[in-house]
């Protein structure tokens, strides 16, 4: 009696965990957000595509057949007329004198809502509303019912206790500006800073307590240190907007006594002297720097994802 072998049945070839065809899944994943990618190229990336052509040519809207290619001539223009880098440094002093003020109230007002006392929701919910104000109505708030001479709340109450009334935005024109922004921004500088305070590691702040450290010392050594990366994404997504704001110095003073700044510039050289490529150069200008400030912004986001990671 012999013995019969039969041969070995081939396994079926094993799936591999991503499927039998990952290409074709990662493009199914990806699919519903083409569109939006598309969409999103076609309105922001195209016109700044074409803004950046267009400031290479000497083009007035007046004279459409004249326009000629310059070069960096406008862009030159921009940093070299005189008008034009007062504009620039206009917008870095109101950048930075909004941020630096809105921080410091900013924070202020978040120690004060991080305490535990009777009616906080509300207050919290006053001293946002600010923030949720369209900029141009906060704008025209300031303008008309604080800063008129004649009918506005601010001389109301100097003339109530006899002091003088002068035209605030005629007198101190940039200082006005400033103000209306400081006054809408400190509530996105306090949300951000009460999301710090409240991310403290309590058991720490406890333990100091226990060894006798006071309350500027928890402060100046516990808490500002651990605000650190709170306190420059503030900065930094404060001055990203700011430098771009043209809301408030066009309602305001309408970019006259000294309060130009690079939007508005951008403006007063498309729509009033039409000179397009002047304009899209200085326009140019606004966006490479809002980018450098916005790669900033990414970096501090991203190293506090991490550490709320490796908290975890």
């Amino acid at each position: 009696m012999t013995a019969t072998t039969t041969a070995p049945v081939a396994a079926p070839p094993a799936r591999t965990p991503h499927g039998p065809n990952p290409r074709l899944r990662a493009w199914a994943t990806r699919a519903p957000l083409l569109p939006a990618l598309v969409f999103m190229i076609v309105v922001t990336q195209l016109p700044f595509v074409a803004t950046v052509v267009i400031s290479f040519f000497d083009w007035n809207a007046l004279y459409p057949k004249a326009r000629r290619f310059t070069g960096l001539d406008n862009y030159h223009q921009v940093l070299t007329d005189a008008d034009l880098r007062h504009s620039v440094w206009t917008t870095v002093l109101l950048t930075a004198t909004v941020v630096l003020v809105s921080l410091v109230l900013g924070l202020a007002l978040a120690l004060l809502l991080d305490r535990r006392f009777r009616g906080r929701g509300v207050v919290r919910t006053l001293l946002i509303a600010p923030f949720l104000v369209v900029p141009v109505a906060a704008a025209l708030l300031w303008k008309h019912v604080l800063y008129n001479p004649e009918y506005g709340l601010l001389n109301g109450l100097l003339h109530y206790v006899g002091g003088p009334q002068p035209d605030w935005i005629s007198d101190t024109p940039l200082l006005a500006v400033e103000a209306s922004l400081i006054w809408q921004w400190t509530p996105f500088m306090m949300l951000i800073l009460l999301a710090g305070l409240q991310s403290r590691d309590q058991q720490q702040i406890e333990a100091a307590r226990v060894d006798g450290a006071s309350d500027w010392q928890i402060f100046r050594h516990l808490t500002l240190p651990h605000l650190r990366r709170y306190l420059e994404l503030g900065a930094l997504l404060g001055s990203i907007y700011i430098v771009q704001n043209f809301d408030a110095v066009f309602t305001i003073t309408s970019g006259g006594l000294g309060t130009a700044n690079l939007p508005y510039t951008v403006y007063q050289s498309f729509y009033q002297a039409h000179e397009n490529g002047l304009a899209s150069a200085a326009g140019v200008l606004v966006v490479i720097g809002s980018i450098v400030i916005a790669t900033f912004a990414l970096r501090v986001v991203s190293s506090l994802f991490r550490e709320e990671v490796s908290r975890a």
